[in-house]
């Protein structure tokens, strides 16, 4: 993952990775606005908001699911998913992943057929389900594999840390197999397998990151929740941001 750009950053040295972000921040921004605001001069404003974010993702190139950039259509996109209300405030997306061991050490891994990377299995967050039980149901719909949830061990930012195009929050559970036969999901997978530490396969995603982490829970060492510390500096500003 890129550095951060430090104050004074030259504009060529920003990384795709920050112009989507400031974008998306923006965008969140203006939509929760429109989503509160019964003031037309507001919403006007807001709508320009709008714009000036279709203008930062085009410079980085590509939209959110990889294709070539239509700032118009950005907007519109963007403004169909504006809602009134508490409902209408724009929060990040929430998946929920489970790293899941077996009697040898080894770490269920899959390898996901959007984009042939290799990760622990993975989902969004779906309504009637509690987080943990999102686990259990992800890893039984990719690979056959039942479990038994222990214990949450990550929250992590995937967006922030480059694992992700859409901003989204990921809750990482400790589980144990309990039962069930390996076996791949037709759509969702190409494969998937158990994997020692030294023996893993490539790539896979983020795992300088969570890597050390997961294997030590694995080992039934006592490790804490691992998440992302507060940056010093958030937005490269002095100023303070509000509320």
């Amino acid at each position: 993952m890129d550095p951060e750009p430090s104050e004074g950053t030259p504009a060529a040295e920003l990384s795709q990775s920050d112009l989507l972000r400031w974008s998306e921040a923006l965008a969140g921004i203006a939509r929760t606005g429109l989503a509160f605001t019964e003031s037309l001069y507001e919403r006007e404003r807001y709508v320009e908001v709008l714009h000036v974010a279709a203008e930062i993702r085009a410079a980085a190139g590509t939209s959110s699911d990889g294709s070539p950039v239509v700032t118009a259509e950005t907007v519109e996109q963007w403004m169909k998913l504006v809602e009134t209300g508490p409902a209408g405030y724009v929060t990040p997306k929430v998946a929920v992943g489970a790293v899941v061991g077996n009697d040898r050490g080894e770490l269920l891994l899959i390898q996901r057929s959007d984009s042939g990377i290799w990760l622990y299995p993975t989902g969004w967050a779906d309504i009637g389900y509690s987080p943990s039980e999102v686990a259990v149901k992800e890893v039984r719909e990719e690979t056959g594999i039942e479990i038994e949830v222990e214990r949450l061990i990550g929250v992590f930012d995937g967006f922030r840390l480059g694992f992700t195009r859409i901003p989204l929050y990921s809750l990482i559970f400790l589980c144990r197999a309990v039962g069930g036969e390996l076996s791949s999901h037709p759509l969702e997978t190409l494969d998937a397998g158990w994997f020692a530490p030294g023996d893993l396969p490539h790539p896979v995603a983020g795992v300088d990151h969570w890597g050390p982490h997961v294997f030590a829970a694995l080992r039934g060492e006592d490790v804490d929740v691992l998440y992302d510390l507060p940056r010093e500096r958030i937005w490269n500003s002095d100023q303070e941001s509000p509320g």
